[in-house]
């Protein structure tokens, strides 16, 4: 009973790393809302932001990034909604 135990609490910490940040890692990238490229590959394909624990993005640049794909779709840079149509 105790050995199923074990296998269990082995099972729960076994983490991956965090994969780091790209922005924290190379200072040239620069988030802003007219580097379509950039902001393409936090999003999904349905238009969706992608998350944190998705992306390797750190905190503070995800809420940048968040703010300028908003920013982005405010502008219709970006769509806010893709439809797929079946």
């Amino acid at each position: 009973m105790a050995s199923k135990r074990n296998q269990k609490k082995n099972k729960r910490k076994d983490h991956r790393r965090h994969k780091p940040c790209p922005f924290c890692t190379n200072p040239s990238l620069e988030i802003d809302y007219k580097n379509f490229d950039l902001l393409r590959r936090f999003v999904s394909e349905r238009g969706k932001i992608v998350a944190r624990r998705n992306s390797g993005v750190c905190a503070k640049h995800q809420r940048r990034l968040a703010k300028e794909i908003k920013r982005a779709r405010f502008l219709a840079l970006i769509p806010y909604v893709v439809y797929i149509y079946r």
